[in-house]
Parts: structure tokens; C-alpha cells; sequence
């Protein structure tokens, strides 16, 4: 029986999610008796014309990214966004809060014309996203976790709670009350807290959890000292496309 075709495609990003896979040393072994990795551009030169599972990192930018993202849809099996800017537009998507003109003038300077550009986009905005492995960069537990769930044909787990429960879990002391700013109460969770755990703050990195009470959230950033604007400014950061503000 042959193994699943996997393929690992990047749009605009840094592409540090990629690199961070191939840092997987000890894994490296055991994901190729399970799978056939066809196209890697960090890795390896060659195509392939289909693929079972697509990995996608990066947000949609250009009209170039466009036409790719459907390209890749169209052939593939199961698609899986990686990262944060593949989910939900990540840093890049700040570039959405100011008009477009101004930040190819500020970018490029005289050269603004040559760069096409389009408003931030995460990858669901343009084809449909099977699954989804949030972070800056990706968590690699999550990360193995859905690439032997789908080779297995089962469901990878998803995570729609707050990064608080996992502080909970692991007994932390909230960073909020050391006077830390701190986004783990509307972030989500699956990164095992990993940023309190090691004496910072949650970035918001993963995105909010579903339905959030935005104003709450500032007000409960406000009661811990810090100002509506720095509030808002940091929620923005991973998650410029989702503040409404």
C-alpha cells in the first residue's frame, strides 16, 4: 500500500514554520515510514502534480498568491493551514489597518508599483481549510499530533478554550497579577501554555478563542493597568482581521 503524498507550500511569511519542521530530528525518521514528502521547497527540489495532505504556510497577499492557493486546492486531497498567518493572516495582516496606498509608498518607496498587493488574507478566506495548526510558529506537538491523525484517518483534536486553562493546569501563577500584560485569557489554547510556563506573557499568537466579548476583554486589560490603545494594539497584533475596533 502506498503511503500518503504530503506536500509543504509557503505564501508570505517568514517561513519560519517550515524551518521549524525540519528542526524535527527525532521525528524525521518515523514521519518518512509514514508518509511520502512529494514537494518541499526548504527541503528538496522535487514536484509533484497531486498531493493527499497540502500544508500551507503563509497569508494571501498578492493576486500571485491567489491563483496559487487555488492551484494547490484543486489538487489536493486534504489541506491543512499552518501557522498563524496561514489561519487567520498573522502579523502580516496589520498591514490591513492602514490604507493600502501608504504602506506600499512606505515598503517600497518609488518601486510601490512594481509589487502588486492585495489586503492580508488568511487562507480560508479563498478555499476551503480542512484543518488548522495555529501558532508563531507552529506548535510541533500539534503538528505531529494531525499529521498522524489524518495518515491514521482520524480527526486531529482541535482547541476552542482559553490558554488560562492550561495555566490552570499546570499550576501557574497568573502573569497578569505579576503586572505582565497578557493575552492567555482570549487566546487559544493546545501550545500547553508554553510562554507563561516559561515566565512571559501569551502573544495572542494562536488567535482568540470563538466568540469573545472584545470590550470585556479590554476592560479586563484596563483593570490590570494597562491603557484601551496598548489593549487593542496588542490583540491586533496576531489578529488585526478579527478586532473590530
Amino acid at each position: 500500500m502506498s503511503k500518503p503524498k504530503v506536500a509543504f507550500f509557503d505564501f508570505t511569511s517568514c517561513e519560519g514554520c517550515q524551518l521549524n519542521k525540519l528542526n524535527l530530528e527525532n521525528d524525521l525518521l518515523s514521519i518518512l515510514e509514514l508518509v511520502d514528502i512529494v514537494e518541499f521547497r526548504e527541503a528538496m527540489d522535487d514536484k509533484a502534480d497531486e498531493y493527499d495532505i497540502a500544508f500551507i504556510e503563509g497569508s494571501i497577499s498578492t493576486p500571485t498568491c491567489v491563483e496559487r492557493i487555488h492551484d494547490i486546492r484543486r489538487r489536493t486531497k486534504i489541506l491543512v493551514a499552518l501557522g498563524a498567518c496561514a489561519v487567520n493572516g498573522g502579523i502580516n495582516a496589520m498591514k490591513n489597518l492602514y490604507p493600502a496606498d501608504w504602506v506600499k509608498e512606505e515598503v517600497y518607496g518609488e518601486d510601490k508599483y512594481l509589487f502588486p498587493s492585495i489586503p492580508v488574507q488568511p487562507v480560508s478566506a479563498l478555499v476551503k481549510v480542512d484543518y488548522e495548526i495555529r501558532g508563531c510558529p507552529m506548535s510541533t506537538p500539534e503538528f505531529l499530533h494531525v499529521l498522524k491523525s489524518l495518515v491514521l484517518g482520524r480527526k486531529p483534536e482541535s482547541f476552542d478554550y482559553a490558554v488560562c486553562v492550561e495555566c490552570k493546569l499546570k499550576e501557574n501563577e497568573c502573569v497578569l497579577d505579576k503586572g505582565m500584560f497578557c493575552l492567555g485569557p482570549i487566546s487559544r489554547a493546545g501550545c500547553d501554555a508554553i510562554c507563561p510556563s516559561n515566565g512571559q506573557y501569551c502573544t495572542g499568537c494562536r488567535g482568540l478563542v470563538s466568540n469573545i466579548n472584545e470590550n470585556g476583554a479590554v476592560d479586563m486589560l484596563k483593570q490590570h493597568g494597562f491603557s484601551e490603545k496598548e489593549a487593542l494594539n496588542r490583540m491586533r497584533l496576531y489578529c488585526a482581521n478579527d478586532i473590530e475596533n
